[in-house]
């Protein structure tokens, strides 16, 4: 059985997951596609921005809160593996943010997501 102090370093030393998450309107399958390092403190942020009402994008804000939180599902849609040696992955988290929004095509008013066009 592992120590609490080799516990506690495994915790430490454990990158969490990262890459594109999506938060899906159930009914309408509307989504919303955001990139992170972070996706478990990503979608922990979204879910506090949409429960206080102050995330930024107005319609799907507007959704969460007429149908609340069981209306809507988070995906983790697309994961970015860690190369040894790299620290900064901005760029290929947006490259593939960006491939999520072309293969979906999540725009207003089927997503949301302002209209490209």
């Amino acid at each position: 059985m592992k120590s609490r102090r080799d516990l506690v370093r495994e915790y430490h030393e454990t990158k969490p997951a990262m890459g594109v998450l999506r938060i899906r309107h159930r009914n309408s399958g509307r989504a919303l596609y955001v990139g992170g390092v972070n996706l478990p403190a990503l979608e922990n942020r979204l879910r506090f921005q949409l429960d206080l009402g102050t995330h930024g994008n107005a319609r799907l804000q507007a959704d969460w809160k007429t149908e609340g939180e069981a209306a809507f599902v988070f995906e983790v849609v697309s994961l970015l593996a860690r190369r040894e040696g790299v620290d900064d992955y901005r760029d290929e988290i947006e490259a593939l943010e960006s491939l999520c929004l072309e293969q979906d095509e999540p725009w207003e008013p089927r997503g949301y997501h302002p209209s490209n066009r």
